[in-house]
């Protein structure tokens, strides 16, 4: 599964435009909205940055996919939506309806793992280990009401990472986020070709930020 996670180093400033981009495809680059510090500690419900098809568009969501049908108010949506398996998503009714044209890219710079026995787990930086420093999860995206959610989809572990979790966030290399974007429903075996390295690192909590917390320890 994927429940913290980093965001990714953009590539910088364009100083003419004072545009800030991301790559997704080669000479595709797009423009960011405005934002804040780089953080390292990203949670489930906080607004994230997702690439849209379609075309493809840079747009905020909230980490914690709630499906157009939901009736209630937000606080009011109970399930655990923040992920959801490649394998499954198509035919769960919460993801369903957006299974073809809610399909996006959420970029990120690493992710976190927690291993070990109950009480005693440790945390584990994921970060690529080939020559793109960005790892494009595969994400679905859902407006509720007037809110952009969204949920990022999660696979068996590869070798990599087989060693601290049993689940890995989808991430898709170049030809597969070509893919990903169509209508295609050959995408179960994403995913399992990406390059990954970790390392244990401090405990953190909720609150804490900052580079530091992807340091080895």
């Amino acid at each position: 599964m994927c429940g913290r996670f980093i965001e990714p180093e953009l590539i910088g400033t364009d100083q003419e435009h004072s545009e800030t981009k991301i790559d997704p495809f080669p000479g595709q680059p797009v423009i960011i909205p405005p934002r804040g510090l780089r953080r390292y500690n990203v949670a489930p419900t906080q607004d994230i940055l997702i690439l849209g098809k379609s075309p493809l568009v840079a747009m905020t969501a909230r980490w914690w996919l709630v499906p157009s049908w939901h009736k209630g108010d937000l606080k009011d949506w109970r399930a655990t939506t923040f992920n959801a398996r490649i394998e499954e998503a198509q035919h769960k009714p919460t993801f369903r309806g957006v299974w073809r044209h809610g399909r996006c890219l959420i970029p990120a710079g690493g992710y976190y793992e927690w291993t070990g026995e109950k009480g005693q787990k440790a945390p584990y930086a994921v970060l690529s280990n080939s020559n793109e420093n960005t790892l494009w999860f595969a994400g679905l995206a859902s407006r509720w009401d007037e809110l952009l959610t969204c949920t990022i989809m999660t696979r068996a572990a590869n070798l990599d990472v087989a060693d601290i979790h049993h689940r890995m966030p989808v991430i898709l290399n170049l030809d597969e986020r070509e893919l990903w974007l169509s209508d295609s429903d050959q995408v179960q075996d994403l995913g399992s070709d990406v390059r990954l390295q970790h390392h244990q690192v401090r405990s953190f909590g909720v609150r804490d930020d900052g580079p530091e917390l992807i340091e080895p320890f």
